[in-house]
């Protein structure tokens, strides 16, 4: 007899997610690796006396979800007990973060920094009620006025501090913000608390940089939440010099060496593929490739689990900050702009031009934030002019975010075999406050899965937490209804998706983005055992009850990393 199976799956629909996207019945792992997928006759020849057999009682077995844009070490450093809660549904009035602030403010030493995360002014009772009135310092200096307090927003676009962090950070109505950046005053030229995209900057320079255990602690509780949903892989999108100012550094060049020794000590139980961010948000293309040409990439030990894929870029901002740059004028004018150096829209463009065309020359794939359709065009077209002066086999960039993707950038991401990576879980999120801003038809078409997939775009799907919480499970029931958060009401029907195709984006072709499809993202024999048991029948289940399936089990490797399977 061969080497009997180490785990067997019986008893339950196995979603394959095969080119035919095959549903069987059971599936045996020996080692790291599927061995058999079938029939129980199949497996049953697999099943020794050390084998662990899992009566499925219908549930549904999954390839482990890959998240294919989650900053990890920030998650969790926005995560409790590191953070204090501020997002949707934990408050819902600025009274409500008042006292959240209180509270945490009576836990910590005198003067020391409160930090918390995920305020939404479109879920703030008081805001909701009065479109003009914003979250300011005067909200937070009656229960803080010793203790320094940054909030940052749910969309990482936008920083709420209080006056003492003011103070500290050395602003006051004459401070110029920095180029991209604003620092929002009110009616006599002071400062109100709100800092917007690069002002946020100046938040960074003034806290403590973190250390390397809460850098650890951070990961690990972003680990240890992963895997309880069953994400076996994501993408930390911009660890490097660019983002030592970003979240106290939590996407700079330190990060990537805890991953480092996470996997050195056996304690990485998720896959982690990384975008390298060499600048921020506003450098120039000069600055870009001097930086990128000076980093020293020394090439990790376990590629399948720890690997470096390619460059991250900025190219704009984001839409609810009037930033993202556009084709026509935001409700209220204006079209936003790319952020990087240069003076004049053509200035800027050139540098985008420059900065893909050096990344690409150089070899690494790119993943480039572009949100505005107009931004989203301009990186398309550099991508597919990088692509001609220098052609190169299987460069699989890609846009990041691509809510407003034009049927021009699809027809160019298809033609090259480049990708796009969607948001459903901020598409649920943001779906009705985005009509302010850019209108019910725009607001409605945002992230376009259905038109893209229908283009032959390569999408996979990302929850960008901690922007929101990376539930693929919500995700998938966005992409299938296209329902918003606030009012559940319907925000473009005619880009919904069907339950396969959604499955597909946070499986086998988010493993396309990470050049891994031939070893993860199905359950195939052969392939990576690393898989997801969701409570009941995902196939046949109503879409709206997607996001209360509970996971049940989560293999990474062939190793249990999450186990909520009923005693047997």
């Amino acid at each position: 007899m061969g080497t009997y199976a180490d785990l067997v799956f019986v008893g339950g629909r196995v979603v394959t997610v095969d080119a035919e996207f095959s549903v069987a019945e059971a599936l045996a792992v020996t080692g790291a690796v599927i061995g058999a997928v079938g029939t129980r006759e199949d497996v049953a020849p697999l099943i020794g006396p050390g084998t662990r057999v899992v009566d499925l009682e219908g549930a549904t077995l999954l390839p482990g979800i890959n998240d294919s844009h989650l900053h990890g070490c920030a998650y969790g450093m926005a995560s409790p007990p590191l953070s204090v809660e501020v997002g949707h549904p934990a408050v819902s009035s600025l009274a409500d973060v008042a006292e959240a602030v209180r509270e945490a403010v009576g836990r910590v030493p005198a003067g020391q920094w409160v930090t918390g995360h995920g305020w939404d002014a479109g879920f703030l009772a008081e805001c909701v009620a009065d479109p003009s009135r914003q979250p300011s310092r005067a909200d937070l200096d009656a229960v803080s006025p010793d203790h320094p307090v940054v909030l940052y927003s749910f969309s990482g676009h936008a920083t709420w501090v209080n006056s003492k962090a003011l103070e500290l950070m050395g602003v006051d109505r004459d401070t110029v913000a920095p180029p991209g950046g604003a620092i929002v005053t009110d009616a006599e030229g002071e400062p109100t608390g709100l800092l917007h995209e690069g002002a946020q900057a100046l938040v960074q320079n003034a806290l403590p940089p973190l250390g390397l255990r809460e850098r650890t602690e951070a990961i690990r509780s972003t680990l240890a939440s992963l895997a309880a949903l069953g994400i076996t892989s994501y993408t930390e999108p911009g660890l490097g010099p660019g983002g030592d100012g970003i979240m106290r550094g939590a996407l700079g060049t330190q990060t990537l060496e805890v991953y480092r020794r996470l996997l050195a000590d056996g304690e990485l139980t998720a896959r982690v593929g990384v975008l390298l961010l060499p600048t921020g948000m506003t450098s120039t293309a000069e600055e870009f490739a001097r930086t990128l040409d000076a980093l020293d990439l020394p090439g990790e030990p376990d590629p399948r689990r720890l690997a470096v894929h390619g460059v991250k870029v900025f190219a704009d901002g984001i839409v609810p900050n009037k930033t993202a740059w556009m084709h026509e004028p935001y409700v209220g004018g204006g079209c936003g702009s790319l952020c990087v150096g240069g003076e004049v829209d053509d200035e800027r463009v050139a540098e985008i031009r420059a900065m893909v065309r050096h990344a690409h020359a150089a070899g690494h794939q790119l993943g480039v934030h572009a949100t505005g359709d107009r931004a989203i065009d301009t990186v398309v077209d550099a991508f597919a002019e990088a692509a001609a002066e220098n052609p190169r086999e299987d460069a699989r960039h890609y846009v990041i975010h691509g809510d407003f993707l034009t049927p021009h950038a699809m027809k160019v991401l298809a033609a090259h075999d480049f990708g796009v990576n969607m948001n459903p879980t901020i598409k649920w999120t943001v779906a009705d406050m985005e009509e302010e801003f850019v209108g019910a038809g725009r607001a409605a078409y945002a992230w376009p899965y259905r038109d893209a997939l229908d283009a032959g775009v390569r999408v996979a799907s990302g929850s960008d937490a901690p922007v929101t919480h990376p539930d693929w499970r919500q995700g998938v029931a966005t992409m299938v209804l296209r329902e918003s958060k606030a009012a559940g009401r319907v925000s473009g029907p005619e880009q919904r998706i069907l339950l396969a195709e959604a499955i597909r984006t946070y499986t086998i072709d988010a493993a396309w983005q990470d050049f891994a499809e031939d070893w993860k993202g199905s359950l195939e024999p052969g392939k990576a055992a690393d898989l997801c048991v969701l409570g009941g029948d995902l196939l046949g289940a109503d879409p709206h009850a997607v996001p209360e399936m509970p996971v049940l089990l989560t293999v990474m490797d062939g190793r249990v990393v999450h186990d909520a399977l009923p005693a047997s």
